[in-house]
């Protein structure tokens, strides 16, 4: 899932603004005083503007290695998912940097390790979580409260990171199903709900690389109803003859298509590759 609304609120913002000093300073302040705050807030929203169109540029301009860092973190505060974060090492992850290189080389992307991941330590609290069929503006409020949040608790002490993936981990055995993940274009930042087991680390990776993806600016590729890709978009060879079953995941299709109507989770990245329109989306092709 990938939300992206940041120019849209910064909008609105400052038409709430513009309409509370209306309605509270006009009568009361010269017309001058007006037109400086309503020249403050638009350049604001410029460089707000600007900055947002410099990183989105910089992070897809592939000339130099992303940094993605992984923060774990507690979702349930059980002991059984607290020792599989403990367990957790620089080379868990792994699986991603070889498959962003495997792919970046197949469309002659110039740079031979697209991205660099590192480990950052626990997070103490955990992310706020967006809200449950909340209005537009809500999650638009929502997602600037995660990338404050992501400032405040920014736990790396190396090089400041071009993408910041929290993991929030859970137990298995205490929940079967989780919530969707989600990956942020404007600010750079993924929230991956994961399952604090061995047995899904390889999985979790998918679900990594595919939020990542979405703060580079790739879609989704299936069904939002049915979670199956569409096709031909969400297919990893939808030239394939005969179409079904599949033997690889488009990566932002997220699933293998059986049939059309069934589809299974990769069991890793191996399983999966990234298709022509998440490679134009994410500036490997022109």
């Amino acid at each position: 899932m990938v939300l992206d609304h940041g120019s849209t609120l910064h909008g609105q913002i400052i038409e709430l603004s513009l309409v509370h000093c209306r309605r509270r300073l006009g009568r009361q302040l010269p017309r001058g005083f007006i037109a400086h705050r309503l020249l403050l807030l638009l350049l604001v929203l410029f460089f707000v503007a600007m900055n947002t169109w410099l990183t989105r540029l910089r992070s897809t301009d592939w000339n130099e290695p992303l940094w993605l860092v992984v923060y774990p973190v507690n979702g349930d505060a059980s002991a059984a998912t607290q020792a599989y974060i403990d367990s957790l090492a620089q080379d868990s992850f792994d699986a991603i940097e070889s498959f962003v290189a495997r792919e970046a080389a197949r469309y002659g992307v110039g740079i031979r390790e697209p991205v660099t991941i590192r480990l950052a330590p626990q997070p103490a609290e955990r992310p706020p979580p967006p809200p449950l069929g909340g209005s537009t503006l809500a999650v638009m409020l929502w997602s600037l409260k995660l990338r404050y949040w992501a400032f405040a608790n920014d736990t790396f002490e190396g090089p400041e990171p071009d993408v910041q993936m929290f993991v929030v981990y859970y137990d298995p055995q205490q929940h079967d199903r989780l919530r969707h993940s989600l990956g942020i274009q404007k600010g750079l930042i993924g929230v991956v709900n994961a399952f604090a087991a061995r047995a899904q680390t390889q999985t979790n990776n998918v679900v990594i690389a595919h939020e990542f993806l979405h703060t580079l600016g790739a879609s989704d590729k299936y069904h939002p109803a049915s979670n199956q890709p569409l096709y031909p978009i969400g297919y990893a060879e939808p030239q394939r003859t005969p179409l079904h079953p599949q033997r690889r995941a488009e990566i932002m299709g997220g699933r293998i298509p059986l049939s059309e109507q069934r589809a299974e989770m990769p069991d890793s990245l191996e399983q999966c590759l990234i298709g022509p329109e998440t490679a134009l989306e994410i500036r490997w092709t022109d």
